[in-house]
């Protein structure tokens, strides 16, 4: 089979989407297990007083475990489809830079930092709203005629490729 009999390569927001939202699941999930998650004692609801960290660098509380097992599922849910799992990335890859913004104008030692989040958690978001925005955009991008990568799926109405959508 020559590369020009080749079928397209299918669904890769689908598989991008799919990933991301199994790691942020398995992410959740590492959160609740003592021993991966440093200071497990201390681990709070919610609110800047909760002293444990995920591989004893990251900041986590059970409600910021739970946003993580949240996200997760719905990156699982969305990769269904081509449009879902592309607005799951670029909409992901949004709210990861506004929490960004948000680490870097709070005080860390006040009530505003209630998901809990410190400096490692915040250049973690600003890497995930980079990656998940990039992968939206890069996998979702318009493909051309001669192009291998041409999503069969959903061509355009004149029949040529369009927007994977």
């Amino acid at each position: 089979m020559t590369s020009s009999e080749r079928p397209a390569p299918r669904g890769r927001l689908r598989t991008a989407a799919l990933g991301v939202g199994v790691v942020f699941l398995l992410v959740g999930l590492l959160g609740f297990i003592p021993g991966v998650t440093s200071n497990y004692d201390q681990l709070t609801f919610a609110g800047h007083h909760s002293e444990a960290a995920l591989l004893g660098v990251f900041n986590v509380s059970v409600l910021h475990n739970i946003v993580h097992l949240l996200f997760g599922v719905a990156g699982i849910a969305l990769a269904r489809t081509d449009r879902t799992a592309r607005a799951y990335l670029l909409g992901g890859g949004a709210v990861y830079a506004v929490l960004f913004v948000y680490g870097l104008v709070i005080d860390h030692h006040s009530a505003a930092n209630f998901v809990p989040v410190n400096d490692a958690d915040n250049w973690l978001h600003l890497a995930l709203a980079v990656a998940m925005i990039a992968l939206g955009l890069l996998l979702g991008r318009h493909r051309r005629p001669g192009d291998s990568a041409v999503n069969a799926e959903h061509p355009s109405p004149g029949g040529s490729p369009g927007l994977i959508n």
